[in-house]
C-alpha cells in the first residue's frame, strides 16, 4: 500500500506557523506524506523584445533560486524534523491552477491552505486562492487560518 500525499499550498509568510504546523501533524496522524509547493505569481507579456525577455528568464530562475533557499527548504527541513516525509516544489505561474494541477498529478489525497488574512476589494472580487482551490480543487482542501 503507498504512503497518501498531502500538498502544502505555501505562501512561506506563515509566521505563526499554523499551516505548516497543522499540516505536518495531520501527516503524521494518518502517515501521510507531505508536498510543500510554493508559487510564484508570473504574468508572460507578449510585447517584451528577445533581449527583455533572456533578461526577465534570468531574474527568474534567480527569483526561483532565492524562494527554494529560504521557504522550501526550510519548511522541508522542519517536516523531516517532525518524522514526516516531505518534499518541496517551487513553480511560477497562476497559483490556483497550479496547485490544483500538482494535486492531480501526484494523486494528492488533500490539499492544505493557509486563509487569506486581506480583506481588500481586489481579494473579494477576484477571489483569494483559498477560495479558488475550493472551487477547482480535485482532492478535499483543507483551509488553515
Amino acid at each position: 500500500m503507498s504512503q497518501e500525499l498531502f500538498v502544502v499550498a505555501y505562501e512561506g509568510d506563515d509566521d505563526s506557523g499554523s499551516l505548516l504546523d497543522y499540516a505536518i501533524a495531520r501527516a503524521t496522524k494518518e502517515g501521510a506524506a507531505l508536498h510543500i509547493v510554493h508559487v510564484l505569481e508570473w504574468s508572460p507579456y507578449s510585447f517584451l523584445t528577445p533581449q527583455e525577455v533572456e533578461e526577465r528568464h534570468a531574474r527568474r530562475k534567480e527569483e526561483l533560486a532565492r524562494a527554494k533557499s529560504a521557504i522550501i527548504d526550510p519548511a522541508v527541513e522542519k517536516a523531516s524534523a517532525a518524522g514526516v516525509t516531505a518534499t518541496g516544489e517551487m513553480r511560477y505561474g497562476q497559483v490556483v491552477e497550479l496547485i490544483a494541477e500538482i494535486a492531480r498529478t501526484k494523486s494528492a489525497a488533500m490539499i492544505f491552505v493557509g486563509r487569506s488574512g486581506s480583506n481588500s476589494v481586489a481579494a473579494r472580487v477576484f477571489g483569494s486562492v483559498p477560495l479558488g482551490l475550493a472551487q477547482i480543487a480535485p482532492v478535499p482542501t483543507v483551509i488553515v487560518p
